[in-house]
């Protein structure tokens, strides 16, 4: 800065973020993975991007491969709205008909966590996950649990700090180097870094 170079602001990237779990859920699940997933992001155009893969629920949120891969898109959307939500696919191989279908059949003495279990494949921290989201009434009707399943809404509040981030954003932006990294404005200074 000193230099006339303009630095912009470090910000976590490839990190986690809080989510505001119910001491319930996060006594229950924090450090169990969510395997076999997808996350389903929405652009400010309305476009939807699907992410497969897994993440681990925390004592304070989500972290992990599938977030990490779209953490520079939350990040934002929670700088510019206060909160982003992303949507999780917790049955990625089924779709909404064949998941509503398999709901409707009767469960009779069983349980819901095994009528879950047995005809959606919904167990352990997922249906966790169900039971923290999603509203008693959804969760007697068929056709909205199996909405939620493909599309339950995680509302994340926060980034985790720049301290905990893998890697960081910001620093010297692209549009001050040339196409070796050299400072246009300090001939014979190059940049380096991830």
């Amino acid at each position: 800065v000193g230099r006339g170079v303009h630095i912009a602001p470090l910000q976590p990237a490839n990190c986690g973020f809080d989510v505001g779990w119910s001491e319930h859920f996060r006594t229950k699940f924090a450090g169990h993975p969510v395997k076999s997933v997808a996350i389903i992001v929405r652009s400010e155009a309305g476009a939807e991007s699907w992410h497969p893969g897994e993440f681990v629920i925390t004592e304070t949120g989500v972290e992990g491969g599938v977030i990490y891969a779209v953490s520079s898109y939350l990040r934002d959307e929670i700088l510019a709205k206060g909160v982003a939500t992303l949507r999780l696919d917790l049955a990625p191989d089924r779709d909404v008909p064949r998941l509503t279908h398999d709901l409707a059949r009767p469960r009779g003495k069983r349980t819901m966590a095994t009528h879950l279990q047995r005809q959606a494949h919904i167990e352990g921290v997922k249906a966790g996950l169900l039971r923290e989201v999603v509203s008693k009434e959804d969760f007697a009707d068929p056709a909205r649990l199996a909405a939620a399943i493909k599309s339950l809404p995680l509302r994340l509040v926060a980034a985790r700090p720049l301290e905990e981030a893998i890697s960081t954003a910001g620093g010297v932006p692209f549009d001050a180097l040339d196409k070796r990294l050299m400072i246009r404005s300090l001939p014979g200074l190059f940049c380096a870094g991830e």
